[in-house]
This record gives structure tokens, sequence and C-alpha cells, in this order.
């Protein structure tokens, strides 16, 4: 759970949100679970409601990052996004204010209306992989410089930043000296297979999308670069929770390459690698099975 902040800076964050909306006045507050990392809340005006986060100031960064990659999405009027409104810290808080959309269970359509509108985001290209500025991906750290080859930023700032980390936190032994051999042949996983930088929402799990009232979806807590559009699908089925009706309707709209179905392991061994990472021991395993798997599919 996120760590209690000891004041809560509501006098700020109403002050704040007085410059776009005058009449502000907090009626109500409502703490919202799930997360792990920040403090949520819903904050009730009588005409208004927004959704807050809040973290300690050095999050800020993180926060703007945030901010940036709605509003990314948000241009390519392809899928919704909570709109960023503001956000701010003072000498121990910081917070992100977005606006509130009330939720509903999901219905077979708003999986396949998920698909197509995630599909249309993956038709926003750029010409090089990577993004204006780094983010994270939960609370570490993910570097998006940009480069112009797919295989090199895979490997510099995505696997070989990972095994980096959990060599710093004493993951080595089997986990370091298999991740060695699979960067020195990652490019054998690319063999024919051309691609452009698409946007993607970098952490696409179930617990970062849902649905509003009318059924359409939405998307939240992005992880944003231009990469491989098979990264965004690889992790919608890393955890579950995706219906087979969404995957057959991006299917069929936006053909996936053959070697997705080994590629996607490579891809999720990013997020089980900053798993181990962020919560420890119980991920290591994993990620050394996904290795040995990986490795084996080179030598089939």
């Amino acid at each position: 759970m996120p760590k209690q902040l000891l004041t809560a800076p509501w006098p700020d964050i109403t002050q704040q949100i007085r410059q776009f909306d005058s009449n502000f006045n907090i009626q109500a507050i409502r703490t919202i679970g799930g997360g792990c990392i920040n403090e949520a809340y819903q904050i009730q005006s009588e005409s208004t409601d927004y959704f807050v986060k809040l973290n300690k100031a050095s999050f800020l960064s993180s926060f703007e990052a945030e901010a940036a990659g709605l509003a990314e999405i948000q241009k390519t009027h392809t899928i919704r996004v909570p709109e960023p409104k503001c956000y701010g810290c003072d000498a121990g808080n910081t917070w992100l204010v977005l606006e509130y959309i009330s939720l509903k269970q999901a219905t077979k359509k708003s999986y396949q209306t998920l698909a197509e509108n995630l599909a249309a985001m993956h038709h926003h290209t750029t010409e090089r992989f990577g993004w204006f500025r780094d983010n994270v991906i939960g609370a570490t750290p993910q570097k998006n410089h940009y480069a112009l080859n797919w295989v090199d930023f895979w490997r510099d700032q995505r696997l070989g930043y990972q095994l980096q980390l959990a060599r710093q936190k004493g993951y080595g032994g089997k986990l370091q000296s298999l991740g060695e051999n699979l960067l020195a042949s990652l490019d054998l996983f690319f063999t024919n297979y051309v691609l452009a930088p698409t946007l993607l929402h970098g952490d696409l799990w179930g617990g970062n999308c849902a649905f509003d009232q009318s059924g359409q979806p939405l998307i939240f807590d992005p992880a944003i670069y231009y990469g491989d559009r098979e990264t965004d699908l690889a992790m919608t089925e890393l955890f579950g929770g995706f219906s087979s009706e969404f995957y057959a309707t991006y299917q069929e709209i936006y053909p996936l390459d053959s070697g997705y179905s080994t590629r996607k392991t490579l891809y999720n061994l990013y997020h089980i690698l900053n798993h181990l990472n962020l919560f420890g021991e119980g991920y290591r395993r994993q990620a050394e099975q996904m290795q040995v798997k990986l490795l084996a599919e080179l030598r089939s």
C-alpha cells in the first residue's frame, strides 16, 4: 500500500483547481483503493468531481510524465483517457488532478470497442523509437531515449536496464547469465519482421483499463513511448482479464505477425523483471523460466 501522507494538501489543490473551475469547493473526499504506489481520492463539489493522486514531493516528475502521456494519447482522438487537469507540489507532497469518470461493468461489445480503439491508436506512428522524456513503469524509472533501431532500444533501455537493476539488488547467477545470452541473440527474434514506432500505452494490464457509464473503454496510468505494438498486446495476456472478443476483434482489424507468439514472452519478460525489482524474490524463477524458454526457441 502507498505510504500515508502526513498532511494532505487539499487547500493548495483546491486553489489550483479554481484557476480553471472558479467555483470549486471540496464538499466530500472519498478514498479510492487498488493502487500500490500512490494514494488516490475522489474529491467532490456541488457540480464537479475530480480524481486526485497524491504522493511524496519526489514523485513530481512522475506525475508530470503521466499528464504528458495522457495528453499524448488524447491527441490521437482514438481512445478515451482521463483528461489531466493540473499537477503541483508543496514541501512534502505532490499531486495530479484528473477528470473523474464513473465506471461500469464491461460487456462483450465494450471489449470489442476497446480492441477497435486500441488498434486505431496503434496506427499513430513516428520516425524514432522512444519518447521525448523518460517516465516510470510502476515506480521504476523507464528510459525512453530516442533510437532508430528497435532491437537496440529493447536491448539497452528495456531488458538490459532491468537486468542491471536486478544485479544491483543482488539478483545475479543464473538470471544474469541467461540474460547475457539472450541480449547477445536478441536480433534473431526480429528476422524478417518490419515494424514502425507506434504509440503505446506501455503498461496495458487489466487494472489500467475500464469502461465508462456508456460502455466506452478508457485507459489510464500510462507508461507511454513509441515502440512495437506487440508489446501492448503481450501485456494484456500477462495477467489476463481481457476477453476473447477483444483479441478476435484486434486481430481482424490489425493482424499480428506470426512471430508474435514467441516475441510476446520476450516483451513480457520486461514486466516480470520489473516486478522482480519492485516486489522481490517471488518473480526470479518466473523470469529465469521465460529466459530459458526464449533461448530454447532460438535453438529449435
